[in-house]
């Protein structure tokens, strides 16, 4: 089941990002040094009283002229608005209600999520009763909080979490292969999903999958059943629409947590983009199989080099996603299009394919005879026994004299050796270090 999402919305410079960071623990609006996530990442996991949820901050715009502050903040809303369960409105408990505040809370008021005014930078006793001034956006009982100095973040924390709704989703069979087609506005989504079922539009039998911008689209090629959750893409909406772009990310979050498999589309005439990794950063980080889709490949002028640099580029750009297969099509023209869904099938059950105990340790004591891990501070990494605990993504327990002793080179290694063997193509791998009991006393 897909996690809630709370959004944090507010205009310039009231606190959004330094409450996101306080809120996430580390400094990760700024850099995070993950794999395939980019710079400015706007979010995150988070578990409170037991319970997890996604973070998203709508921050980090810096409108080009003070006449577009208020356009950008009603996207930032509408976006909020469209995808999340709860919505942190925080506005400055210093300056007091702004006209951008009045009218960024009429549009929240209009929605029937829920909002939590949150006035922040209330750091000291004597703006403590500046807070009363905020009942008048008719949003409720404001929320006092200092995120600077981590004051009454518990509090809004719990009310976060208790407004959180009672999630129904569809279940589906596990034989059913459900597909998430993510990628940046304009890449062809839709059009792809369209050409695949053969209809005018996505409609086959509409199944709201969330309470979001979601529709799942059950449908049967002989005898596999699939069920596509498409997302739309943010629209162009005129200037703003550079500034906002990195947002259609959001949009991409929930349906990618509830898929078996990832398109994630590029569009051929522009490359990777800064969005295109972050997507493909989430989808990895989620452990999901994927399938990276170059679309609109019919615009491009090709000679016989042309798709093996387009390749290397994809490679070089999204390196942490190797282990996915490339696929070049046309969802205009139907180039390749009915080989993406044999993907789809092949990658599904390369995600859940299990491979016994004997057969997992014989290819890890080969590899470890073949290439025996460095010695580091007089101490040697012994692998004593690898088993798989778990499918979706492929998942092994390495149990070792000391997980301390395995670099990140030689589990790469492992990796390899493991792929070399039994195949996992398209699907992450993922390794769980297990000290021997012995070894720890």
């Amino acid at each position: 089941m897909a996690k809630p999402i709370a959004a944090i919305v507010g205009r310039p410079n009231v606190g959004k990002s330094t409450l996101f960071n306080k809120i996430a623990g580390r400094r990760i609006s700024i850099v995070e040094d993950k794999p395939g996530v980019t710079r400015d990442r706007i979010y995150t996991e988070v578990e409170w009283l037991d319970k997890t949820f996604t973070l998203i901050d709508t921050g980090g715009i810096e409108p080009d002229a003070e006449d577009i502050i208020l356009k950008q903040m009603k996207v930032q809303a509408e976006m909020a608005i469209d995808t999340a369960d709860v919505i942190m409105f925080v506005v400055d408990g210093q300056e007091g209600i702004t006209s951008t505040d009045q009218e960024v809370a009429e549009l929240l008021r209009r929605t029937s999520k829920t909002i939590l005014l949150v006035v922040n930078k209330i750091d000291a006793p004597k703006y403590k009763d500046n807070i009363y001034e905020f009942y008048n956006l008719g949003l409720g009982e404001p929320i006092g909080i200092s995120a600077g100095q981590v004051l009454g973040l518990g509090d809004l924390l719990d009310e976060v979490v208790k407004s959180f709704p009672e999630r129904e989703e569809e279940e589906y069979d596990e034989l059913i292969i459900k597909v998430a087609v993510v990628g940046k506005p304009n890449a062809g989504k839709s059009s792809l999903v369209n050409k695949i079922l053969g209809e005018e539009r996505v409609i086959v039998s509409e199944i709201p999958g969330t309470t979001r911008d979601a529709i799942d689209t059950p449908f049967t090629v002989g005898e596999d059943n699939y069920v596509f959750i498409d997302t739309a893409g943010m629209r162009k909406r005129g200037k703003i629409f550079e500034s906002i772009e990195r947002y259609s990310v959001v949009r991409s979050l929930t349906a990618i947590e509830r898929a078996d498999v990832a398109l994630i589309l590029i569009d051929a005439q522009e490359g990777v983009t800064e969005q295109d990794t972050k997507i493909a950063g989430y989808v990895n980080e989620q452990g999901k199989a994927s399938i990276i889709v170059v679309n609109k490949w019919d615009l491009i002028e090709k000679d016989d080099k042309t798709m093996e640099k387009f390749k290397k580029d994809i490679r070089n750009n999204l390196p942490f996603m190797a282990y996915a297969p490339i696929i070049f099509i046309s969802a205009l023209t139907g180039q390749r299009v009915h080989k993406t869904l044999e993907l789809v099938k092949y990658v599904s059950n390369q995600s859940a394919m299990r491979i016994s105990t004997g057969m997992v340790n014989d290819i890890i004591n080969e590899a470890v005879l073949m290439n025996q891990p460095a010695i580091s501070g007089g101490r040697r990494l012994k692998l004593l026994y690898t088993t798989q605990v778990s499918v979706k993504p492929p998942t092994f327990a390495i149990f070792v004299n000391d997980p301390n002793l395995m670099h990140f080179s030689y589990e790469r290694y492992l990796e390899n050796q493991i792929r070399k063997a039994f195949g996992f193509e398209g699907t992450p791998i993922r390794f769980l270090l297990r000290q021997r009991e012995r070894d720890r006393d």
